[in-house]
C-alpha cells in the first residue's frame, strides 16, 4: 500500500450510499442512486473468503424468505460457478454480447437463491470500458426491481472494474481476515471508496478469527486509522460497523473442496452458525 501518513495496521495495533463518482466512472457524469437492494460484497485482498461470505449470506437471506440474487462480478475471472458446482451454458458474457437473454443467464443455486454467472479467462473483461460499463449497468439496473437483495460478489482491490462495480451498489460488505496483509489493503479499499464514491458507512466482515471477539478488535483497528487519516480529510466522518465474525472452521475448507455451500452440508457448524446470524443483522 502506498499512502503518505497511514502505517499497516497489525493485529495488536491500537455514509451515504456512494454515488457513481467520478473515479469510478471515466466519464466523469454521477448517475442516479443505486437500488437500496444492491450490496457489493468486496475485498481489498483476494483469498479472504469474499464468495464464501457472499453464497453463504444468500442462502441464509433465503432461508429467512427473502429473493436473492448473487452477480459474479469478477468478470475476467469468475469462480462462483466453481464455489457452486454449476456448468452453466449461458453466461454474462452472452448476455453482454447479445448472443442470449439476460433471464436465460439466470439459474437457481443451492441454497434457494439465484445467480448470474460470469466468465472466466475473459481478456475483454480485465479493464473497464464504456461498453462494459453500459452493460453492468444495464443488467444491474434490470434485474435488481425482483430481488430483496442483489449481492455483487466483486473482485479482490481497487481496480477501476471493482471500482466502478462497488459504485453501483448502496452499500458496501468489505470482507477481511485478522491478517496483516488483510488489514492494509482492507484499509486502502475503504480509504478510496471514501475518497472517491463519498462512502460513509461501511460494513465490515472479519473471516477466520481465531477467537471470540476478534472480529471487533479488528474492526476497532480499521476504525482507528479511518479516524485518524481518512475522516479528517472529509466533510464527515467514515464509520465502519461490524456485521458480524467468522470463526476459523474446517467445515468452510471441507465444504470448498465438495464444491458446496456450507450451510447447506454442515448447517450446524460455528461458521454456518455465524453466517446465519449476519443475515439476521442485514438491513431488510
Amino acid at each position: 500500500m502506498t499512502d503518505s501518513g497511514p502505517p499497516v495496521v497489525a493485529p495488536g495495533a491500537p455514509g451515504a450510499p456512494g454515488a457513481r463518482a467520478a473515479a469510478a466512472s471515466p466519464a466523469g457524469a454521477a448517475a442516479a442512486a443505486p437500488s437500496r437492494r444492491i450490496t457489493a460484497v468486496t475485498s481489498g485482498k483476494g483469498g479472504v473468503g469474499k464468495t464464501f461470505v457472499s453464497t453463504n449470506l444468500a442462502a441464509a437471506l433465503a432461508r429467512a424468505g427473502r429473493r436473492v440474487l448473487v452477480l459474479d462480478a469478477d468478470l475476467g475471472l469468475a469462480n462462483l460457478d466453481v464455489v457452486l458446482n454449476l456448468w452453466p451454458k449461458i453466461t454474462l458474457h452472452e448476455v453482454f454480447t447479445g448472443k442470449a437473454a439476460l433471464a436465460d443467464a439466470i439459474l437457481p443455486a443451492p441454497g434457494g437463491f439465484s445467480v448470474l454467472l460470469a466468465g472466466s479467462g475473459m481478456v475483454e473483461y480485465s479493464r473497464m470500458t464504456p461498453e462494459v460499463r453500459l452493460q453492468l449497468q444495464r443488467v444491474i439496473d434490470e434485474v435488481a426491481p425482483r430481488y430483496d437483495h442483489v449481492l455483487l460478489d466483486t473482485g479482490a482491490g481497487i481496480s477501476d472494474l471493482v471500482l466502478y462495480t462497488v459504485s453501483l451498489a448502496a452499500h458496501v460488505l468489505v470482507t477481511a481476515t485478522p491478517e496483516p496483509t488483510s488489514l492494509t489493503d482492507a484499509y486502502a479499499t475503504i480509504k478510496v471508496l471514501a475518497a472517491t464514491q463519498g462512502r460513509r458507512h461501511i460494513h465490515l466482515v472479519v473471516n477466520q478469527v481465531r477467537r471470540p471477539g476478534e472480529g471487533r478488535s479488528v474492526r476497532a483497528q480499521l476504525q482507528q486509522v479511518v479516524d485518524r487519516y481518512v475522516s479528517p480529510t472529509l466533510e464527515a466522518p467514515v464509520r465502519i460497523e461490524l456485521l458480524g465474525e467468522v470463526p476459523t472452521d474446517p467445515a468452510v475448507r471441507e465444504a470448498v473442496l465438495r464444491r458446496q455451500l456450507l450451510l447447506e452440508t454442515l448447517p450446524g457448524t460455528a461458521a454456518s452458525l455465524a453466517v446465519v446470524a449476519m443475515a439476521a443483522r442485514w438491513p431488510q
